[in-house]
C-alpha cells in the first residue's frame, strides 16, 4: 500500500480554510493564515499545502 502525497492548492486569499474536502470523511474545518514572508501554509491534519498565486507565479518564473 502507497501513501499518496498531500494535495498543493493555489489561492489568492492569504486566509484559508481547510476541512479535508472529503464531506463527513474529511477533519474539523480549520482556518489558516498564510504567512506573507512564507507565501505557503500546510493544514495540521492533512498535510495539504496552499500555496499564494504570487508565490506560485514567482517560482514558475
Amino acid at each position: 500500500m502507497t501513501t499518496q502525497a498531500p494535495e498543493t492548492k493555489i489561492v489568492d486569499s492569504y486566509k484559508v480554510a481547510c476541512d479535508g474536502g472529503e464531506g463527513a470523511l474529511g477533519h474539523p474545518r480549520v482556518y489558516l493564515q498564510i504567512p506573507k514572508e512564507q507565501g505557503w501554509v500546510e493544514c495540521p491534519y492533512c498535510d495539504c499545502k496552499y500555496v499564494h498565486r504570487s508565490v506560485a507565479e514567482d517560482q514558475a518564473a
